[in-house]
């Protein structure tokens, strides 16, 4: 029988094999006829349709011709793009626009490309990083102000339609490989968890990898990563882990990779570092560099920019050095101590923005070592806004323990975490004197749309292939929104009219390609409007009329809903004749102001700025938002669930609730149980040394930090562990009891004088059975602190407030 069956089989398989080895001469004898160099795609509509089947079908193989699709491919001799964006860093700060840090990364560049002394952002992050993706105005894109901070209109609610594709989709669809390493900072809240949606998320946008954070900052030691939509932590088994060297290592491998097995095929690199932003962090070696480097003080430092930033050409020689911005004493009027803290946390900052420039250095230099970087175009943006004035005017070591949620950080406390500053246990801020200084010439700082201090940002661009006058300097008054034109230009790519099946809105940039062989030629932008919290300006063909800033930018407890944003003061600026914005011609010219009114308000209404809306902090309740946990009190959990954003994790504020623990103990029970936030504010329900504990913290000062414990150790077996949070009531941040119990027994209980009213963190989240980002003390436990046990469930139950 089997002997048969061998026979069936060879029967079979012989007319089998010569019909494979008919078809495989007959594609030999008669390969397609098209090849990729020899088609023209239509680029309007995304994704490009592939071109009809150019063979011909028979019966069978042999009377057939094949003819595989032609896979898209770039315009012949495209270019590679990398975009690299920095995090709140002024005009004035690096060296290559006059400032005092050494970014000679970037000093390589504008001395291989252009630099940019009228170049502008938006004020704020998030808005600033949508506007440079699609090359629409920040509230075209649904981005009038922070994610974290969207409200119900269409051109705040941070949801990015898909009529305004990235740069991303469009590269990809032409051609391109495409990655992103580093800050987002455009998924809307209810959006970043692992459940998704994705379609706002890097990988939704067209971006093929992705490798970095969601948030508005991260902990460079502790950061909450993804790789693509999986959350990572590559910091729990390194010890000498920074997120700086971790991002540029990663892109380096991409582009290695990528070089390696598609030489042939351009990339697109977009690599936004979370520095300098808060927290400014760095390693050991790197502060050490600058020690004494700013003892001089910022009135000194702002002068000093001034006088280098006139040597190199980057402001005119008739610039007027503005004043300091109000509230900023002099540096002379403080106290011995203020000046050394403030020096150290000047120093700390330097570090942190040089550290960064050096490993995007790196990235850059894996583009030149695979023979490339001729036909690369740079984009190097030095800040996505104006220096940040956040930290106060003493600076932090919590920006939302001090600056959000508002506990009060002492001079004596202070001086106390001097040599802490940018290391693991703080997450510090410099003093608003610095930001002041930062951004140099100008007035005002980060938040302040109205005023170039908020807006005016170093760009260089190089891109040796079509550059040709090196070092160059061109002063045409451009806006983030002109970098993707600008780019597709370059590129040989049209803006397209369709993508995915949705008609595509204009973009509102304009390209800066004209500006490469003209340093006189006129500007294509004489209109650009701006709107920040109620801050608001617009320019027009060499004038500026703005608004003066009500709430100060380092004033961020409470909002301005009782004034109005249409009772702000407004001022005039002649910015040919005055860079910096230092005379103000409101008084002297009241018709151009009144013009200049009217036609902010024309813009307003094109571009979804309305309505006008001064409020701040109310702002970043996530209870204002939509919400995976929207009218749920109950919540049950399961090990695994981390990495859950504040915005879809139980609203653990302003009301009493309770946590209820389903455990198997083992021996020696160890582990977080569930944790909200970490070390700069937040609580853990956790078994420690076999015992029961509860922990909170309203920030990472000694005295806000509450912990109970039980008494007993836990016997091996099943137990329930109970945690009932009672809060006091009456508005936001108040005190609560914290009892704690086991098998249905109390054994600890304690009290908190004051609660986190307004936001746990940024960047830490809600974890179940280990802890991915701090922890609430780094002296009882060090992450990820996973529980030993089994976890059979955790349960929230909700209760309100009084």
């Amino acid at each position: 029988m089997k002997r048969r069956l061998r026979l069936v089989i060879l029967c079979f398989s012989l007319p089998a094999l010569l019909v494979v080895g008919c078809r495989q001469e007959d594609q030999k004898a008669a390969p397609a006829e098209t090849t990729p160099s020899a088609l023209t795609f239509d680029r309007t509509v995304l994704p490009i349709l592939p071109h009809p089947f150019a063979g011909t079908v028979d019966t069978n193989a042999s009377q057939s011709k094949p003819d595989f699709p032609v896979e898209i491919s770039a315009p012949e001799g495209a270019p590679n793009v990398l975009i690299v964006l920095t995090d709140d860093v002024g005009y004035g700060a690096a060296s290559t626009f006059g400032g005092p840090i050494p970014t000679p990364t970037f000093d390589s560049l504008a001395a291989n490309g252009l630099r940019y002394n009228e170049f502008h952002t938006t004020a704020l992050c998030s808005p600033t990083r949508a506007a440079l993706i699609t090359g629409r105005n920040h509230h075209n894109v649904a981005s009038g102000v922070i994610t974290e901070m969207a409200t119900g209109y269409d051109g705040y609610n941070s949801l990015v339609p898909k009529s305004c594709a990235s740069i991303g989709e469009i590269l990809k669809d032409n051609g391109w490989n495409t990655g992103w390493w580093g800050k987002m900072h455009n998924v809307p809240d209810w959006k970043s968890s692992t459940s998704g949606p994705f379609d706002l998320w890097p990988n939704g946008l067209g971006f093929e990898y992705f490798y970095g954070f969601l948030g508005g900052d991260a902990h460079q030691f502790r950061p909450p990563l993804f790789e693509n939509t999986t959350p990572i932590d590559p910091g729990d088994t390194d010890p000498n882990y920074i997120l700086d060297k971790d991002l540029a290592d990663n892109a380096i491998r991409y582009i290695d990779r990528h070089h390696s097995i598609s030489p042939q095929k351009p990339f697109f690199a977009y690599y936004c570092t979370g520095t300098a932003h808060a927290p400014h962090q760095a390693p050991k070696d790197w502060i050490a560099k600058f020690k004494g480097q700013f003892d001089q003080g910022w009135d000194k430092i702002r002068e000093e920019t001034f006088a280098r930033q006139k040597k190199l050409g980057v402001i005119p020689q008739n610039t007027k050095l503005t004043q300091r911005m109000p509230g900023v004493p002099a540096w002379d009027s403080l106290s011995a101590d203020q000046k050394k803290l403030y020096a150290r946390e000047m120093e700390v900052y330097a570090a942190a923005l040089a550290f960064a420039d050096y490993n995007i250095g790196r990235v850059i230099n894996a583009v030149k070592q695979t023979g490339q970087l001729d036909n690369t175009i740079i984009v190097y943006i030095m800040g996505d806004n104006g220096a940040s004035a956040e930290g106060t005017a003493q600076g932090t070591t919590n920006e939302i323990g001090a600056s959000g949620n508002g506990f009060e950080e002492s001079m004596p406390f202070l001086m106390t975490q001097y040599d802490k500053l940018g290391s693991k246990y703080t997450y510090n801020h410099y003093s608003y004197g610095w930001a002041n200084a930062m951004n140099t010439p100008f007035q005002w700082t980060k938040q302040v749309a109205s005023h170039f201090g908020g807006t005016r940002n170093g760009l260089v661009i190089s891109y040796p292939k079509k550059i040709k006058d090196k070092g160059g300097i061109r002063s045409q008054f451009h806006h983030v929104i002109d970098i993707v034109p600008t780019i597709l230009e370059l590129c040989g790519v049209p803006q397209p009219t369709r993508v995915n099946g949705v008609d595509q809105r204009p973009m509102d940039g304009v390209s800066m390609a004209y500006t490469f062989d003209s340093a006189q030629a006129i500007s294509k932008r004489n209109t650009q409007y701006f709107e920040m919290v109620g801050n608001r300006g617009i320019y027009h063909d060499g004038w500026v009329a703005c608004t003066t800033p009500y709430r100060m930018p380092y004033n961020n407890i409470g909002g301005d809903t009782k004034f109005p944003s249409r009772d702000f003061q407004w001022e005039l600026y002649d910015i040919d004749h005055d860079y910096s914005e230092a005379d103000n011609l409101a008084d002297k010219n009241p018709d151009k102001l009144k013009e200049l009114q009217g036609l902010f308000y024309e813009e307003a209404k094109k571009n979804n700025v309305l309505p006008l809306d001064a409020s701040f902090a109310e702002r970043a309740d996530p209870a204002i938002r939509p919400s995976l946990t929207s009218g749920r009190k109950h919540f049950e959990y399961y090990e695994g669930a981390f990495r859950i954003p504040e915005g879809s994790a139980p609203n653990f504020k302003n009301q009493s609730w309770t946590m209820t623990a389903d455990v198997e103990a083992v021996n020696n029970t160890q582990g977080v149980l569930a944790t909200m936030g970490g070390y700069f504010g937040g609580f853990a329900l956790l078994v420690k040394d076999g015992k029961p504990m509860f922990m909170y913290r309203g920030t990472n000062q000694p005295q806000w930090l509450v912990t109970i414990q039980s008494p007993q150790k836990l016997s091996v077996g099943h137990h329930v562990i109970m945690l009932d949070f009672v809060y006091d009531g009456g508005g936001l941040g108040k005190g609560a009891n914290m009892i704690l119990t086991v098998d249905g027994k109390q054994v600890a209980q304690k009290r908190i004088e004051r609660t986190i009213g307004l936001r746990f963190s940024l960047d830490e989240t809600y974890d179940v059975g280990e802890d991915t980002g701090t922890p609430v003390e780094f002296d009882v436990y060090d992450v990820p602190f996973k529980f030993n046990g089994h976890l059979n469930e955790l349960t929230v139950d909700l209760k309100g407030s009084k």
